[in-house]
């Protein structure tokens, strides 16, 4: 049927009919939520960060052109911050790809009391990361549990965890891996229940047993979830904040300051609108490359599935 023939109004009938919208008029409602809360906000940040907006909010933004961007190669500050945040991903990613699929095969096991173990595991992903700070800070205080303990051992002076712009930022990442464990430990659980059990019983009988079966049949077969944890851990570490905020507020000397922490500096508390979103505007092309990583990865990972 040719529809430039037909009246609008019965154009749009016979796509209704034929269901050829009524995907995108389901769609529609999210598309519209999404655009007001992500995207349309998204475009105003990448123009103000060609802008001078700050201090004065009624003002309307005046063009500065790449000012901003020549300000942040010179910020000795957000220079130490991508440090900061590249050592973040350096010391949490590893652990959180590693140790979870450890913890996921100690609780795939059939014996008794492992759902309590996957509960105990689990339980601090759903503790609010607020509670979970404040816990944290209390343990790592002066005369905190730690301190405590390491006192116990015959040391009189404590460990200034959290005040120490050398201890400071690994203890920080030690609360995300605390509190990250059981999330990717679930991710892991599901792909290891989908390994046959007859690929271990084969390899007992040829004598691969015991770790050695781990390494030549679990780690294999969950190399997309290992890929997966990987992305989407190094996703979170580039966006971590509410553990800094918590637990140091960047101290001491910024020696905890990541990047997103940074931009919510300059935006809230130096009210220097425009500069954060020149920040932003570079965490989200590292988090873009991150995700770019992530489809490449995912691409090549089904390729050799498939070839």
């Amino acid at each position: 049927m040719n529809l430039e023939k037909i009246p609008i109004k019965s154009t749009f009938t016979y796509l209704i009919k034929h269901q050829k919208l009524t995907p995108y008029l389901f769609l529609l409602p999210a598309i519209i939520i999404l655009g007001l809360t992500v995207f349309l906000p998204a475009l105003q940040a990448f123009y103000l960060s060609f802008t001078r907006y700050e201090y004065d909010l009624t003002l309307a933004p005046e063009w500065i052109g790449l000012a901003n961007f020549q300000r942040l190669f010179q910020d000795k500050v957000f220079w130490q911050t991508l440090k900061n945040t590249l050592l973040y991903l350096i010391g949490v990613v590893p652990i959180l790809v590693i140790l979870p699929l450890g913890l996921a095969i100690l609780v795939n096991q059939k014996l008794r009391g492992m759902n309590w173990f996957r509960t105990a595991f689990y339980t601090p992903v759903v503790i609010s990361m607020v509670v979970a700070g404040i816990a944290w800070r209390a343990i790592y205080a002066s005369n905190g549990l730690l301190n405590q303990f390491w006192q116990q051992l015959g040391f009189e002076n404590g460990i200034p965890w959290l005040t120490s712009p050398n201890l400071a930022l690994g203890s920080v990442m030690a609360v995300t891996i605390w509190k990250g464990l059981g999330y990717y430990m679930v991710i892991y659980l599901a792909g290891l229940q989908t390994i046959p059990e007859e690929l271990y019983e084969a390899a007992a009988i040829d004598g691969s047993d015991g770790i050695i079966k781990h390494w030549d049949i679990t780690i294999p077969l969950m190399r997309p979830y290992l890929i997966l944890v990987a992305v989407i851990s190094a996703i979170s570490a580039t966006k971590v904040f509410e553990e800094v905020y918590i637990l140091t507020q960047g101290g001491p000397r910024n020696s905890t300051t990541t990047v997103v922490y940074y931009v919510y500096e300059q935006a809230f508390q130096n009210l220097e609108i425009s500069y954060a979103c020149t920040i932003g505007l570079v965490l989200f092309l590292i988090i873009l490359g991150l995700s770019i990583l992530n489809l490449y990865l995912s691409r090549e990972q089904n390729y050799s599935q498939f070839s």
